[in-house]
């Protein structure tokens, strides 16, 4: 069974950055891996072809560190899963929404609903590729 893109998926918790030690880095690897073990029932094969990758970090307050610190540990973790290589990764949305800012989406998928209602802090992640009708586009 192929991969159906555009594919989402939420994790709970804080993401961990790329200077974290090894023994978080692999916990959040795990906590990642699980998350995507719940929305891939059925998918036996990686994405072999170019992707497109949006992550939303959403904290429960204000975040400390660089917002591209966190964003190795993810794409590493998607490694096998979720596509055979991060090379494969052509284009990289990354961005936070820090408590006191403003939301506003129209027609949000069910996973993007999802993480704009859950409490804080979760982590959305979506991958396209090249048959995702919306281009990666949120």
């Amino acid at each position: 069974m192929l991969i159906d893109t555009p594919f989402e998926f939420l994790v709970d918790g804080v993401p961990i950055s790329s200077q974290g030690s090894a023994g978080s880095k692999a916990a959040w690897r795990q906590s990642i891996r699980e998350a995507l073990g719940k929305r891939r029932e059925g998918w036996h094969w990686a994405l072999e072809g170019p992707v497109h990758v949006t992550i939303l970090y959403f904290p429960s307050a204000p975040m400390e560190g660089d917002i591209d610190n966190i964003v190795k540990p993810i794409l590493d973790a998607m490694i096998g899963p979720v596509y055979v290589d991060d090379q494969q990764v052509e284009r990289l949305l990354v961005e936070k929404f820090e408590p006191d800012r403003a939301i506003t989406a129209v027609n949000p998928s069910r996973e993007l609903a999802s993480a704009l209602a859950r409490s804080r802090p979760v982590l959305y992640v979506r991958i396209d590729d090249e048959r995702s009708k919306s281009g990666g586009q949120l």
